[in-house]
């Protein structure tokens, strides 16, 4: 396994069910790729030293460029945004409020009811509650990168979906 700085590491768990993490590779110790690698991961930004296993891959596709990583760019950076679904069930009618926290912050709402004739199954209206309001978001999101993006050029800009 070789990899370099910026391509996308994935880890599956080591346990059934358990998560599966990604990262990128910040450092590379070894000039020739071969491990170890210093990898930030994606979930909780935190960096250790990885010796990858037959339980990981690397995505050399499309390498990320990471502030403060060895070898990347000087005008590299790194944000986390976080979304927040939450979900509001009464009487077979599910709401979802998905909020994303980044700059600038974005919410959209979606909903989901039950037909009147089917069994109560609370699980599968969060799952559609929160799906419509996750497309919004994008949408919305897409929205305000038009915007941005019209302010910046000095005219109307359409962002491609």
């Amino acid at each position: 396994m070789k990899a370099s700085v910026g391509d996308r590491i994935v880890t599956a768990s080591g346990v059934v069910g358990g998560a599966t993490r990604d990262g990128v590779v910040i450092e590379c110790p070894h000039g020739d790729g071969t491990p170890p690698y210093r990898v930030r991961w994606a979930d909780s930004g935190e960096e250790t030293l990885v010796f990858p296993g037959s339980d990981t891959v690397v995505d050399h596709a499309e390498p990320v460029f990471v502030a403060g990583a060895t070898g990347g760019a000087d005008t590299a950076r790194t944000l986390t945004w976080q979304v927040e679904i939450t979900l509001n069930e009464s009487s077979g009618s599910t709401t979802a409020e998905a909020t994303v926290r980044g700059i600038p912050e974005v919410r959209a709402v979606g909903h989901a009811r039950k037909d009147p004739q089917d069994a109560e199954v609370p699980q599968i209206g969060d799952e559609i509650a929160a799906a419509r309001a996750l497309r919004r978001l994008a949408d919305r999101l897409l929205a305000v990168a038009e915007d941005d993006v019209s302010a910046a050029v000095g005219h109307k800009a359409h962002v491609h979906a």
